[in-house]
């Protein structure tokens, strides 16, 4: 809105507001400020209306352990998207086909994320025990139908709007939507409609509940989510740049450049967040938070056409799927026997002997490694 009318009243002219890097920094600064100054007072009304998280494992050792987490205020993504909502409306181009998307995307998320944590919490509360949130199937419902409707109308755009070929990165006159890129192999794969649809419908949902699955800890998911982000708002930018993108060899997404703002704004307010997150923690981000911050971050590795770098990137987020995936197939297959202490795999260390801030300042520096190495490997072709 604010970079509308300055557009508006400055047309013309050539202003720093022109540059989606500048933008995406004053969103990660408005970001972090705005949770800093005003996420206490959200909080105490989280307290008022009695939504405490009350964490239970399949596992005594484990509640023995996180038995101080009861009762601290959930839910706090509400406010963390809130903020990162009006970030985007406020500085990106909210004329951009990309930015409308993204807002669809984390308005559906966060309410889905919502009714699982309020189901939840008023099941506690009433001690009823059969509806613990949104079934899985519910959720994975919801959340393919997302996707469904983000691919198939981010692969229209594309083929309505992006008749120009980028022969840099694809030699064989393929349009940029329908790369696949590839890590190390500077051509990329091309894409049909249906394979364009699939790819989006599992990047989505696998990143949204990958980050679900890393909320377990005091400022795990928020600090992972952060790396993820950063990594992404430079590689939006790059994609977004026709000359960067020609020169890195990667796909360029015009207008793709505006979601620079939305990586900002994720990454200030989860910086933010993670202030009153981190141990011990003042509040829990819910799956409100969890689940939109991760579909967010599959959306932009779609646009980009960079879903396989999102498996660099966010590398502990794989890791924590696939312990999570891993652990119950085992289970299965061998009627009962665990190849973990207890899954996702952040659990498994702190029953191994680290302590909570250990492991969680251990994940964020393997994080941080994974987004370096993704970086790394723009080049690596």
């Amino acid at each position: 809105m604010l970079y509308l009318l300055f557009r508006h009243f400055l047309d013309g002219q050539h202003y720093a507001y022109e540059n989606t890097l500048f933008r995406g920094t004053c969103a990660a600064l408005f970001c972090f400020v705005t949770i800093l100054l005003f996420l206490p007072r959200f909080i105490r009304v989280l307290v008022k209306w009695k939504l405490g998280d009350r964490p239970e494992y399949d596992h005594a050792t484990l509640n023995e352990l996180t038995r101080d987490k009861s009762n601290v205020p959930t839910m706090g993504g509400i406010f963390l998207l809130s903020v990162v909502l009006l970030a985007v409306v406020l500085l990106a181009d909210i004329s951009s086909f990309y930015v409308q998307m993204s807002i669809v995307c984390l308005i559906w998320l966060c309410a889905l994320g919502a009714v699982d944590d309020w189901l939840k919490l008023t099941a506690k509360r009433r001690q009823i025990s059969s509806r613990d949130g949104l079934k899985m199937y519910e959720k994975l419902l919801f959340q393919i139908g997302l996707g469904v409707v983000i691919g198939f109308y981010i692969y229209s755009y594309g083929r309505n709007n992006m008749a120009t070929i980028n022969p840099l990165v694809d030699p064989m006159s393929v349009p940029a939507y329908k790369i696949l890129a590839v890590p190390f192999y500077k051509q990329g794969l091309a894409l049909g409609t249906f394979a364009f649809m699939i790819v989006t419908v599992l990047v989505m949902t696998g990143t949204s509940n990958a980050v679900n699955l890393t909320d377990g800890m005091d400022g795990l998911a928020a600090g992972c989510v952060a790396m993820a982000a950063l990594f992404f708002m430079v590689l939006t930018y790059i994609v977004g740049t026709q000359e960067l993108a020609h020169k890195i060899l990667v796909p360029h997404i015009p207008r793709s450049g505006e979601l620079v703002i939305l990586c900002g704004a994720i990454l200030g307010a989860t910086l933010g967040f993670l202030w009153y997150n981190c141990h011990p923690a003042r509040v829990f981000m819910g799956d409100t938070g969890s689940l939109p911050l991760g579909g967010l971050i599959g959306f932009v590795a779609v646009v980009t056409r960079q879903e396989l770098m999102l498996l660099i990137a966010g590398g502990v987020f794989v890791i924590e799927a696939i312990s999570v995936i891993t652990q119950v197939g085992y289970f299965k297959w061998t009627g009962g026997k665990r190849l973990y202490r207890c899954a996702p795999i952040h659990h498994h260390f702190h029953l191994s002997g680290w302590s909570e801030p250990q492991t969680v300042v251990r994940f964020w520096l393997v994080a941080s490694m994974f987004a370096g190495l993704a970086l790394a490997t723009l080049k690596l072709r």
